[in-house]
C-alpha cells in the first residue's frame, strides 16, 4: 500500500513538471552512476595505481636525469589521467541541470501564454498547470546540480591530495 502510494506520488509530481523534468531525471541519473563509480574507484583501485606508479619510479635505477624526471612526470600523469577519468563529464552535468530547469521554465511560461491566449487571460486555475510546469522543472534542476556539487568539489580535492602526494 505505502509503495504504490509513493508511485502515484511520485507520478504526479513527475506530470507536474512537464516532460523537460524527465530530462532532468535521466541526466541526474546519468551524473551520479558516473559519480558513483568515481567514488568506487577511489575507495578501491586509486591506492594499486598510486602504487604501482611509486613501484615503477623507486624500480629505476637512474632518478636524476632530465630524461628520468619526465619519466616520472610521465607515470605521474598516467596515474593523473586514470584518477580524473570522467571528472569532467560529471562537471558539465551539473553544469548542464539548472540550464534543463531553465529550459522548463520556459516551456512552462509558453504553456502559460498558451492558456492565456486560449481562455482570454482570465482562467487562472488552467493557468496553474503551467506555472507548475514553470517551477518545477526549475527547482528539480537546481537541486540536481546541488545535489552532484558538493560531491564533486569532495572528489577534486580528493584528486589533488593524491596528485599532490605523487610529486
Amino acid at each position: 500500500m505505502f509503495f504504490e502510494d509513493t508511485i502515484a506520488e511520485v507520478g504526479k509530481f513527475m506530470d507536474s513538471g512537464g516532460p523537460v523534468l524527465w530530462a532532468i531525471v535521466v541526466l541526474l541519473f546519468v551524473m551520479w552512476t558516473l559519480i558513483f563509480e568515481r567514488l568506487w574507484y577511489l575507495r578501491t583501485n586509486v591506492s594499486d595505481d598510486v602504487q604501482g606508479a611509486i613501484d615503477t619510479w623507486e624500480a629505476r635505477k637512474e632518478r636524476k636525469s632530465k630524461h628520468a624526471h619526465q619519466v616520472r612526470e610521465k607515470i605521474i600523469s598516467e596515474v593523473s589521467l586514470e584518477i580524473n577519468t570522467n571528472m569532467m563529464m560529471i562537471k558539465t552535468l551539473i553544469a548542464l541541470a539548472p540550464l534543463f530547469g531553465l529550459l522548463g521554465t520556459v516551456t512552462g511560461m509558453i504553456t502559460v501564454f498558451d492558456v492565456m491566449a486560449f481562455t482570454g487571460g482570465g482562467d487562472v486555475k488552467a493557468m496553474a498547470g503551467g506555472v507548475s510546469q514553470a517551477t518545477v522543472p526549475t527547482m528539480s534542476g537546481m537541486v540536481a546540480a546541488l545535489s552532484g556539487v558538493f560531491d564533486v568539489r569532495d572528489g577534486c580535492c580528493t584528486v589533488w591530495c593524491i596528485r599532490h602526494d605523487l610529486r
